[in-house]
């Protein structure tokens, strides 16, 4: 039995007091007033008999012993989000066949979850999945190559492929870490070191060079990058900086010690990360998938980007059905 103080709220508390440091912040982020914040937090340090920030210091910023508390607290926090995610299971059980194809920043963490959920609801047919660039699986789903994809979406309307909107990501800029940044003239700091892009054919490439060129925006062309964690190697080595997406930022998650998120120096845009299925199917497969996605991505992308990344609160978002 945990000791009394010590609660699920108070730990989502902690977890997001020290991200941002700031309890008007956690108080803004988490819904609650500032004073119950602060109760939250007593609470937390008197059950454990033990300070976990410096309270005499703002920002706030963790103790040695509230950085090793931290630690667990992310995840157990973690564990309890996806196995709430996996609380409602699909039924597939009528499906002879379906082939899914996922967009390969899920990777990591989400894709293998995923996997697992459709298999244990499968349980008579036969399932193929792929994991490419968005580009690769929006040919093989006008191909008819698919059942089911996730990908970002085109803004494309096709009348044999419905489009369910998932996910909003926006584009962050990615530095090397200690790089100062001055908020006044951001660009001032870029200018001594390259533009690290992605690779054109690539739909994420394809945006951001979109989108530079509305601003005005023109940098050498030295590095055109088909791998995203080469890309984000490549910053943590201070060769250049890049644009990205807070998705793609949390699947590097070996370099987050050696690199920086920041707001973009311009205009905020955003992809849609979208599930489609061919129009023939009907509605209840594509949307419980759909809700099972947006679900995880919730869980193991959102929440630990936005507690890292406070900034993103509200940025970073589900679409919901």
């Amino acid at each position: 039995m945990l000791k009394k103080g010590i609660s699920l709220r108070g730990l989502e508390v902690f977890e997001v007091l020290a991200a941002s440091g700031s309890v008007a912040r956690t108080a803004e982020m988490t819904g609650l007033s500032q004073p119950a914040v602060s109760q939250q937090l007593r609470n937390l340090e008197s059950a454990l008999g033990a300070d976990l920030v410096d309270h005499g210091k703002r920002p706030m910023r963790l103790t040695a012993a509230g950085r090793s508390f931290l630690a667990r607290t992310e995840v157990v926090l973690s564990e309890l989000r996806l196995a709430q995610s996996e609380l409602t299971v699909m039924d597939l059980t009528h499906l002879d066949t379906l082939s899914i194809g996922l967009i390969d920043d899920f990777d990591n963490d989400l894709t293998p979850r995923l996997v697992t959920i459709l298999a244990d609801s499968l349980t008579s047919c036969r399932f193929k999945m792929i994991t490419a660039p968005s580009h690769e699986i929006s040919e093989a789903m006008v191909a008819g190559d698919l059942h089911v994809a996730v990908a970002a979406s085109t803004g494309e309307t096709r009348e044999t492929i419905t489009e369910y909107p998932l996910v909003r990501d926006p584009f962050i800029l990615v530095t090397p870490q200690h790089l100062t940044v001055n908020p006044a003239d951001p660009l001032s700091a870029l200018r001594d070191l390259p533009f690290l892009r992605y690779a054109r054919e690539q739909m994420i490439g394809h945006q951001i060079e979109v989108q530079m060129t509305r601003e005005g925006m023109a940098f050498e062309h030295r590095f055109e990058v088909g791998s995203h964690l080469a890309l984000m190697a490549m910053v943590a080595r201070r060769i250049g900086w890049a644009i990205t997406t807070p998705l793609g930022y949390m699947r590097a998650t070996r370099f987050h010690d050696d690199i920086a998120a920041h707001p973009l120096p311009f205009a905020e845009f955003s992809r849609t990360i979208s599930l489609f299925a061919g129009s023939d199917w009907s509605d209840q497969v594509p949307r419980e998938i759909a809700q099972t996605v947006r679900r995880l991505v919730q869980a193991q992308m959102i929440d630990p980007a936005t507690s890292r990344l406070p900034w993103l609160n509200g940025r970073l978002r589900i679409i919901p059905d």
